[in-house]
């Protein structure tokens, strides 16, 4: 994969939902992550931090997290109350791609159930990366963590591995933040990245991914 352009990159990076049990090596991804540093970052503040699982370790969360319900209250909104019709609408196209890609039936309640549930096995990755940043930092710093995570999917592509970013993972924050010995009291839990490669056979990392035509989105002036 050594001459995966960014490009490429870009275009192949998809939130993968169906992975091998073939492992990850550790020094591809120290590499990975130590080539990440150099994201952008606002006052070089450099606020992500991160903890990696596998093994043991990780199946040790996965089963902590299945046995309790959510946290309450949670560690952040995901999805705003107001977020507005446009967006919900965006949201409902591509998970109806993404049930039909599984064979489930818009009705099929408990086969949707079932599909959210595999989040708490990280999809069968063999890796997870945990991320979270001390809480004194606000807004601007966490464009700052999304941006150090896009540097990670992307560098991961260049080695031939996929991921999945887990916002789920944040409904279990504390259960999270004490089995990797995180302070709730100073840190803030973003989110999981689920690291492996993926079943290029499995539907559900297969279909269409829709996006919003760039005119819609962007706008030129003065060319």
């Amino acid at each position: 994969m050594a001459s995966l352009t960014v490009t490429s990159a870009v275009m192949s990076r998809r939130a993968t939902r169906a992975f091998t049990d073939q492992p990850v090596a550790l020094d591809v991804l120290k590499g990975v992550l130590d080539k990440a540093r150099f994201a952008p970052s606002g006052c070089n503040f450099q606020p992500w931090e991160a903890t990696v699982l596998t093994g043991a370790a990780l199946g040790d969360l996965q089963s902590k997290m299945r046995q309790l319900p959510p946290q309450d209250p949670v560690e952040y909104v995901i999805q705003p109350a107001d977020i507005g019709a446009d967006y919900l609408a965006r949201l409902a196209e591509n998970g109806d791609r993404q049930y039909t890609a599984e064979g489930i039936a818009r009705d099929d309640a408990a086969g949707r159930q079932a599909s959210v549930m595999r989040n708490y096995c990280g999809f069968g990755a063999p890796v997870l990366l945990l991320c979270y940043f001390p809480r004194v930092m606000g807004p601007p710093q966490w464009s700052d963590i999304g941006m150090w995570l896009q540097t990670v999917m992307l560098l991961l592509r260049e080695e031939g591995l996929d991921s999945c970013p887990q916002e789920f993972l944040s409904l279990y924050a504390r259960v999270i933040k004490d089995h990797i010995g995180v302070s709730d009291e100073t840190h803030i839990f973003f989110c999981g990245l689920a690291i492996g490669h993926a079943d290029r056979t499995a539907p559900v990392n297969n279909f269409e991914r829709p996006r919003v035509p760039l005119d819609q989105q962007v706008r030129f002036v003065g060319f």
